[in-house]
């Protein structure tokens, strides 16, 4: 029996146009379109006439387009990105590695922040904002109509921060870094206040609630949103971070980025179901009792808000660690109860559990906030998490977001239409 000759090491080896495209089964010319998709990079032959190919570069990606040809990749066919950010796992994630209820629980909005940006605790570092991006953002957002919603403030402050920062183009890990830095603060400045006492200096969590409500804060209150801004972070590929992803493949700069993840918060089965549960929370304490409240979401044909995630079979480990730190705040009691109520209602039929929206609308009605203020708290806390991806996304190779379209509409050649 003859002994198994070695793989070949392609550590170094190129390839031709030809031998990439048998390698990958396809015309030569459908290589050229896989470069301009940014997925294979060439190289001009110095001694001849043609492109040459990475060998390991087309192994993978002939090794990938089978995996989705056979329909057998790990996510049922679903886009799957390599990170070091965040992993979902049996009802709880991590930031890096680490517990991140735990890690949010014992460190401030910023310190999570910075451990997901660099891998590294700054302990007691604090988010300020030139005074300049400040000045720009404020004068943007109040050009807006007075009805325009938060995220929409939100939006044109980070375009308006970007307008003042000559550096936006720079896509380098300490600028990149130096922005998120800034431009989190920035679009808290540019919201405008509740109270008359409010500062754009000291913790970021202070200058965030003198935004969201005209109540003085007590420490219990302040420290509840804290936590929530650091759970918040991220939360793996949401739909608005693959947006900022694909923005970041293209090399768009981190405000725009920012700004792509953002546009995608305003759909309302992303970023807005804190507000739908917060409705309705108001609606139980008006009736006092769920029942009726939850059977009119039923009959309009809606999902009853604030329950069940797809992520977690079990208990979300967000509003887990949310709702324990509710019940230490007395003015949430009414909220917490009316919370029970529905979870208690709907689990006759289908057993759910509450998530973070429905722990953010207890937040939101105890603390006397709008409805529309978990959905701040959301895009506020998600920027430093859309800044992590966008920092992870440059390091790969340009444009490899490009899905390809799979056509299914006339076959050509059709006649001109008259």
């Amino acid at each position: 029996m003859r002994d198994q000759e070695p793989a070949p090491d392609h550590t170094s080896r190129r390839l031709s146009t030809r031998e990439t495209a048998e390698l990958l089964g396809v015309k030569p010319e459908t290589v050229y379109a896989y470069v301009s998709r940014g997925q294979l990079s060439s190289r001009r032959d110095p001694g001849g006439r043609g492109s040459t190919f990475d060998a390991r570069e087309v192994e993978a990606l002939a090794r990938r387009n089978k995996r989705e040809s056979s329909g057998s990749s790990s996510s049922g066919g679903d886009l799957s990105v390599r990170t070091r950010l965040t992993l979902i796992d049996k009802d709880r994630y991590y930031f890096r590695g680490v517990d991140a209820t735990e890690l949010a629980a014992r460190h401030s909005y910023e310190e999570v922040a910075e451990w997901l940006w660099t891998g590294t605790l700054r302990p007691g570092v604090t988010f300020t904002a030139p005074k300049a991006s400040v000045a720009a953002a404020r004068r943007s957002v109040n050009a807006l109509p007075e009805h325009s919603d938060p995220v929409d403030r939100l939006r044109v402050a980070a375009i308006a921060a970007a307008a003042a920062d000559p550096l936006r183009f720079d896509l380098s890990e300490d600028t990149v870094l130096g922005t998120a830095r800034t431009l989190i603060p920035t679009l808290v400045a540019a919201l405008p206040p509740h109270s008359s006492h409010h500062r754009d200096e000291g913790p970021l969590t202070q200058r965030l609630w003198a935004r969201l409500t005209v109540r003085i804060p007590d420490e219990a209150s302040l420290r509840t949103l804290d936590t929530a801004l650091g759970l918040l972070v991220d939360h793996d590929l949401a739909a608005s971070t693959l947006a900022v992803r694909v923005a970041a493949s293209a090399r768009a700069h981190p405000y725009a980025a920012v700004s792509a993840g953002l546009g995608v918060l305003e759909g309302p089965l992303h970023g807005a179901a804190s507000g739908l549960a917060h409705r309705m929370l108001l609606d139980v304490l008006d009736e006092g009792d769920a029942a009726p409240v939850v059977a009119d979401e039923l009959r309009a044909g809606r999902r009853v808000p604030g329950l069940g995630h797809r992520l977690y079979p079990g208990e979300d480990p967000r509003a887990r660690a949310l709702f324990a730190l509710l019940k230490e705040m007395p003015q949430a009691a009414p909220a917490l109860a009316a919370a029970q109520d529905v979870v208690t209602t709907t689990a006759r039929h289908t057993p759910l559990h509450a998530n973070v929206d429905l722990a953010l609308a207890v937040f939101t009605v105890a603390c006397g906030m709008g409805a529309s203020a978990g959905e701040t708290i959301f895009a506020v806390a998600r920027t430093a998490g859309w800044i992590a991806h966008a920092l992870e996304e440059y390091g790969e190779r340009p444009l490899r977001m490009r899905p390809s379209g799979t056509y299914v509409g006339e076959r050509p050649p059709q006649s001109l239409p008259e």
